[in-house]
């Protein structure tokens, strides 16, 4: 358990380097992908050269005897969900970083995108049952309260069930939200309710992956331990018949996690937690923005 000040300070350096990937490389990319609800009206001002006529209000131009337009601003606010993986296998790292520290950074990243365009930012975690929620605010200080939370909680189950937690955000976000779905999805039989969550909501995956999931060093017999379901495996990491036939195995899973994405409509994006994560996130905006 981490004591008061430790959890400021990892807070204090999350919210710095997020804070400032957020305005030197993802400013713009937000709100450029992920638009208000609609326009609302705003003022009534006086026509200029290159406004559009159809936008002529007629009623008080006869009064004024001068053209004037009816002015339109989008309605910005959008609310922002943080759906995160809290499982055992989340405490997995090779050397670079815990999936959970990285999952931290980009939950971060994605926040303070969030609220530098005034939208509300909420936070689900889960293993095989929803853990914690924090409903949908705006403001710096949920934001902190969020990665606070992210930093120091600790789930009280070690399986995962995707299920459970896409079932629990259908029924508690009434409204169409955007919804970032950050796991490393080792987990089956989800289809249903992602297809209905792709649907209601503007669903983006973010899959967690480490390096050493795919590429093993030569170390002889190592004993595989699953954090989530316990049981242990050895294998030998020199064969390298053994190592292809994992590599080919991995990338088939993934492929199946994509597939099983896109087939029901959510965004996809792999994380390789040794990687630049944020130019990750920006190719993914710029390719839904291209897609509009």
């Amino acid at each position: 358990m981490l004591d008061t000040r430790e959890i400021v300070r990892k807070v204090r350096q999350i919210e710095i380097k997020t804070r400032g990937l957020v305005n030197e490389v993802m400013s713009g990319e937000y709100h450029a992908v992920f638009k208000g609800r609609g326009m609302n009206f705003s003022e009534v001002r006086e026509y200029q050269i290159g406004d559009d006529v159809r936008t002529i209000d007629w009623n008080v131009s006869a009064r004024t005897g001068r053209p004037h337009i009816k002015f339109f601003e989008e309605e910005r606010e959008l609310v922002v969900v943080l759906l995160c993986d809290v499982s055992s296998s989340s405490l997995f790292g090779s050397g670079y970083a815990l999936k959970m520290e990285v999952a931290a950074e980009l939950a971060a990243v994605l926040a303070f995108s969030a609220i530098k365009n005034n939208d509300k930012v909420g936070l689900l975690l889960f293993t095989d049952r929803v853990e914690k929620f924090v409903a949908p605010r705006k403001g710096r200080s949920h934001i902190l309260r969020i990665l606070r939370e992210l930093i120091t909680f600790e789930p009280q189950r070690s399986g995962t069930s995707l299920n459970v937690a896409l079932e629990y955000l259908l029924n508690v976000l009434k409204k169409r939200a955007i919804v970032f779905l950050i796991s490393d999805f080792i987990d089956d039989e989800y289809m249903k309710p992602l297809r209905v969550c792709a649907r209601k909501h503007d669903l983006l995956a973010l899959h967690l992956v480490d390096p050493r999931e795919f590429v093993w060093p030569d170390a002889g017999l190592v004993k595989l331990h699953d954090a989530e379901s316990g049981k242990s495996l050895w294998i030998d990491s020199s064969s390298r018949e053994g190592k292809r036939a994992l590599f080919a195995e991995f990338r088939r899973w993934q492929d199946t996690v994509k597939q099983t994405m896109q087939r029901s409509g959510a965004d996809y994006m792999p994380v390789t937690i040794s990687e630049d994560y944020v130019r990750s996130l920006v190719t993914m905006f710029k390719r839904r923005e291209l897609r509009r």
